[in-house]
Parts: structure tokens; sequence; C-alpha cells
């Protein structure tokens, strides 16, 4: 078994599913009383997002870089950063260490074109939704994300850092998302990718009749099959 090393705490929430995701899958595949060989370095998420709020991606990719390195030293053979809109300093993180990185856009992009469907919803961090890393990432690996606009982007967003991150399930932002799925709809959306970790803790397959592909879900799903080799 492999030793796996996470950048965490961004937020605490979507890193505690991760956490139980990836032990409750290598235990499954092992059994008895097995769990994955896990470091995790979890960082003070309101220093993150004041460098994001800031435009500082050069500083929070460094503080991720540093921390990435210290989990390589401390023997991760792999290091998985739990969080979407984080991997838009990726490349800061992978020039600092020489383990495998496991990018999450590669298994979201796995999984959507799986099923056959190449034009889909992108629900995240304002960052995440706007920004061209993300949505070029998926263009390059041949999927066209659908994003919704500028004021429906910030309503999740204010969702995601307000509620979620601090463990706040509302019914009325439930709601709220579940309508700018069925909008995104309309315009192709064949599918949707809940692009920011905390997004499963409010919405899931069960709510919508288009196929949700769960980052954290997926993310995780990747570091089992990397642990178990």
């Amino acid at each position: 078994m492999k030793t796996l090393g996470i950048l965490g705490g961004m937020s605490a929430e979507s890193t505690v599913s991760y956490y139980l995701n990836i032990n409750r899958a290598v235990n499954q595949a092992l059994g008895g009383n097995s769990s994955a060989k896990i470091f995790i370095s979890s960082v003070n998420f309101e220093e993150i997002v004041q460098h994001q709020k800031q435009g500082n991606w050069q500083r929070a990719g460094e503080i991720l870089a540093e921390q990435a390195s210290l989990l390589e030293q401390a023997g991760a053979e792999g290091i998985l950063l739990a969080t979407n809109t984080m991997h838009k300093v990726a490349n800061q993180i992978t020039d600092n260490i020489s383990v495998p990185f496991l990018n999450i856009l590669d298994c979201v992009a796995d999984s959507i074109q799986a099923k056959g469907l190449s034009k889909v919803a992108l629900l995240g961090t304002q960052f995440t939704m706007s920004d061209n890393f993300y949505r070029d990432g998926l263009l390059e690996r041949g999927i066209t994300p659908i994003v919704p606009d500028e004021s429906t982007q910030k309503e999740i967003h204010r969702i995601i850092f307000d509620e979620l991150c601090l463990g706040k399930i509302e019914q009325n932002s439930k709601d709220f998302y579940l309508k700018t799925i069925k909008d995104l709809a309309v315009l192709g959306a064949e599918g949707v990718i809940l692009g920011c970790t905390e997004i499963g803790l409010l919405i899931q397959q069960s709510d919508s009749e288009l196929p949700f592909f769960d980052t954290a879900a997926l993310h995780s799903q990747m570091a089992v099959e990397f642990v178990l080799g």
C-alpha cells in the first residue's frame, strides 16, 4: 500500500469527507481493520481565503507547495490537493515535489467521458467558474463547461463560503442550486460538475435527473486507486 499526502483544510468539512471516503473504500477492498496510510497537512483556510480575495495566488501557492514538500519529506508517495479552486496553483505544487500529483481535473474528465458526455454545467467557487485555469483544463481534456451568469456565480460562491464551508446546510440554498442546474440544462448541459468539494454536502444525485460528477467523491476514488496500486 502506498502512503498518500493530503493538502487539506480548504475547508475542514470537505477534508473530512475525503478522509472517510478513502478509508472506507480501502477497508472495503482489503477487509478486516484495514485503513489507508495518510499524512494530512491541514492549513489555516482563512489565510488562504485572504490571499484569494487579494488576488495573491502566488503566496497561496507558495504555502501549499511548502506543505506538499513537507508531506513528501514525511514519506508521502503521492500528493492530493483536496480542493478544486486551489488547483489554480497546481504548477507551483508540482514544481516543488518529486512524487505524483493527483490532479482533480483528470479524474473528473475521465468520468464525464466514460459516460459519453462532453458538455456539462460547472458549479463551484466564483474563481473556479470564472477563471480560465479550470475551464481551460476541462477544454484541454475534451469537456466543454457551461457556467451560470455573474450574479448567479456570486450567490453560489457566497453559499459555499458562508454556509457549506462552515457546515451549514440550508434548504433555500439547495433550492437555488437546483434551479441553477435546471437553467443550465436548458442551455445544453448534459451533466453537472460539482466543482467545489463542499457542494456534495448540499445536493445529491437523487435531487436531479442530470448526472452529477461529485469532484470530492471522484478525487477520493482516484486516491484509493493510487493507494492500492
